[in-house]
């Protein structure tokens, strides 16, 4: 039998201002502010003399039981229905929780101390909320540091560092984050740390995850020396190849070939990629990302060559003309034109006649205004005339206007 659960909506006055947890022995202090008597406790403990949500200074740290709210809490609980073989009720907030800055400094703090998943859990609750959730995070002094620290930490669970990941992807489009996260990993000499971290999420962590920690980490390559940094990790490129290889996800593949486009800026990363077989790993399931990749890998006689080599590759691009976005169009030119123009390889010419190529690559040249692709596709007509020796191109001329537009 399948349990079910029952989803109850907890009213904000049981929950703890400091844990944001239902309270078990709710106190109050002098101020009228009632807390769970073990947050408060610490609180106090920890050297702390004033009020956590009105930040008053305490004329005495004494506390009083709230038996009323205690009875409540306690009748609240009692009346909560569960449906047959369910487990205990599962508590919900009614709303968006609001915390202020001194609740978000002890969640911080305690992140900061232990690097609990249970902590960062009530983070990653409130950021996903609402975008004003979000921003007050990305505001909040100190937040984002301490966040990436748990990446950097030694010894810390993999449910921990996929919550990170997943709070770091929530705020990654707040203004000022990307940039944050970049000088606190990257320009910080801590990489190393941070992409061993995003290494064993990419090996153990859920499918959802591993795209968030991919996102996350295309996100920091702002720059040259960025993205030199992340080609650098020997083991990140090779979970990365191992994951487009193994992995049937759309989303996941189309990270991974993100990032790898974003880093192939050397020609020694696009060599390596090559050797470790990216051409053929790509061909086997060719997408808008996929083409943008082969795109940067032909521009390097190494990358034309595995195209040229790979026997599927063409004839899998010129299925995609046509059906793809103008800029997949634009690289899928770009590939076709560096292997038959810049290469002259005969047998992807052949490859692209057999496929229907040339009037393919007629319409679009037709569509096209003046610019690169069509001079693309210009080259391209000329170069493949010889091979259409069952085509009627006989003189045809380069000026396209008996072709009525799509």
């Amino acid at each position: 039998m399948v349990k079910e659960e029952l989803y109850i909506t907890v009213p904000s006055v049981f929950r703890c201002p400091i844990s944001l947890d239902v309270m078990k022995s709710p106190v109050s202090l002098c101020t009228g502010v009632t807390y769970d008597r073990s947050s408060i406790q610490k609180w106090l403990e920890s050297g702390h003399d004033t009020c956590p949500a009105t930040m008053q200074v305490l004329p005495s740290k004494d506390f009083i039981p709230n038996l009323t709210l205690h009875r409540l809490i306690n009748l609240w609980i009692q009346s909560s229905t569960l449906l047959p073989g369910s487990n205990s009720p599962r508590l919900l907030p009614a709303t968006p929780p609001a915390i202020s800055e001194v609740q978000a400094k002890l969640l911080m703090e305690k992140v900061e101390r232990e690097s609990c998943d249970d902590s960062l859990s009530k983070v990653a609750e409130f950021v996903s909320c609402c975008e004003e959730n979000r921003k007050f995070v990305a505001r909040f002094d100190g937040f984002v540091e301490v966040i990436a620290g748990v990446l950097k930490r030694k010894c810390v669970e993999i449910k921990a560092l996929e919550t990170a990941v997943r709070i770091l992807d929530l705020i990654l489009s707040e203004n000022g984050v990307t940039e944050g996260l970049n000088k606190l990993i990257l320009k910080s000499n801590q990489e190393s740390k941070f992409l061993s971290a995003i290494v064993l999420i990419l090996q153990h962590g859920s499918l959802n995850s591993k795209i968030k920690s991919v996102r996350v980490l295309d996100s920091l390559a702002l720059d040259s020396e960025s993205k030199r940094r992340i080609s650098d990790s020997q083991d990140l490129i090779s979970i990365l190849l191992q994951l487009l290889k193994t992995n049937n996800n759309g989303s996941l593949n189309d990270a991974v070939t993100s990032i790898l486009t974003t880093i192939s800026i050397t020609r020694s990363i696009r060599s390596r990629l090559i050797e470790n077989g990216i051409v053929e790993i790509l061909s086997n399931s060719l997408t808008e990302k996929s083409l943008k990749l082969l795109a940067t890998l032909s521009t390097c006689s190494e990358g034309r060559s595995a195209i040229s080599s790979e026997p599927k590759c063409a004839a899998a691009i010129v299925e995609k003309l046509l059906k793809v976005s103008k800029r997949g169009t634009e690289d899928a030119v770009t590939v076709l034109w560096s292997t038959c123009c810049l290469n002259k390889e005969e047998k992807v010419k052949e490859a692209v006649v057999k496929g229907n190529g040339v009037t393919k690559i007629l319409v679009i040249m037709q569509r096209e205004g003046e610019g690169n692709v069509k001079m693309m596709c210009r080259d391209l007509v000329k170069a493949l005339r010889a091979v259409c020796k069952d085509w009627c191109l006989g003189s045809y001329e380069t000026k396209t206007t008996h072709i009525r537009p799509c």
